[in-house]
């Protein structure tokens, strides 16, 4: 498990070095998830190693809500002063998010097949 966790920090530590060098308006653990596909996808896929780590990671996945909900109740009054921007903005994301994963999906659907008319 050391070294998935290993694996893991580098791709987050090249992330963060990249926002900071290049001044990204991203989090540093966006790019490295990113970088980290990449890498994944031309390796085709993860080794056994790192498929544990990822595993154990998710068997606590819900740890990790627990410092949101403490952000949460501890801002709960700025949350009741400005839940109409905060609703509108979560309901149109929401929204946008299901319109393009479905144009999305529509669109590779057409392309998977194109694919499998051509001889």
């Amino acid at each position: 498990m050391i070294g998935g966790l290993t694996l893991l920090l580098v791709f987050q530590l090249v992330g963060e070095a990249l926002v900071r060098g290049l001044s990204l308006p991203i989090p540093g653990p966006v790019i490295g998830m990113g970088l980290l596909f990449i890498a994944l996808v031309l390796r085709g896929g993860p080794n056994e190693q790192l498929r544990g780590t990822a595993t154990g990671i998710l068997q606590h996945f819900s740890l990790l809500f627990v410092p949101a909900g403490t952000g949460v109740m501890l801002h709960f009054h700025r949350l009741a002063d400005e839940w109409l921007p905060l609703t509108v903005a979560l309901v149109a994301s929401t929204l946008l998010s299901i319109a393009v994963s479905a144009l999305l999906l529509q669109a590779l659907s057409r392309h998977a097949r194109h694919r499998e008319d051509r001889p």
